[in-house]
């Protein structure tokens, strides 16, 4: 049996080496659809459109994320179906980002799946890892929202502007601050 590769083994949510030539490549790729999605009349919603298809694991019907926009590898994230994103959104991808149906999503959102180790050494190294992303359908993301590596964040919540959410959050909640915490039901 063979050794996996860092491509592999990135893939499989297992810690790798993040300057990889074959990495390197899909980031490369990514590199140049996101500069010409940020290039692009940002009316031409068609070539936009095929841009954000070509790029990301599947962009929903009806979706709309607004240029300027940054992501590591883009085929690790899927857009839902009407979803919106405003200005300035980032998306490192290095474990899977799933965003759902309906989900608005404020300027300046980050979603972050990358983990570091704490450790210098291995760091020094250029060790990494990341853990996946999920936002439920019909989610509301105020501007500058952050979402750290490995939450979850369940259908129709909320998060004020400006919070940072470390851990997962349920569905149907209203959450501010940072850390983020749920102050109501909905």
């Amino acid at each position: 049996m063979s050794e996996k590769t860092m491509r592999e083994r990135m893939l499989a949510g297992e810690p790798y080496i993040a300057d990889d030539p074959e990495i390197a490549r899909d980031s490369q790729r990514a590199l140049r659809l996101t500069h010409a999605i940020n290039l692009a009349d940002p009316t031409d919603g068609e070539t936009l459109r095929g841009l954000y298809t070509e790029l990301l694991g599947s962009y929903g019907e009806g979706a709309e994320i607004r240029p300027p926009f940054r992501c590591d590898y883009g085929y690790q994230t899927t857009f839902g179906d009407r979803s919106f994103a405003n200005f300035g959104l980032v998306v490192l991808d290095v474990a899977t980002v799933t965003v759902g149906d309906d989900v608005q999503l404020g300027p300046n959102v980050q979603l972050l799946t990358a983990t570091h180790p704490l450790e210098p050494a291995p760091r020094r190294d250029k060790w990494e890892a990341a853990e996946p992303i999920v936002i439920g359908d019909n989610v509301w993301l105020g501007g500058g929202v952050i979402v750290c590596p490995g939450v979850s964040i369940g259908e129709n919540t909320v998060v004020g502007a400006g919070a940072v959410v470390v851990s997962s959050l349920p569905a149907n909640v209203v959450a501010v601050g940072s850390p983020a915490r749920v102050i109501r039901q909905l």
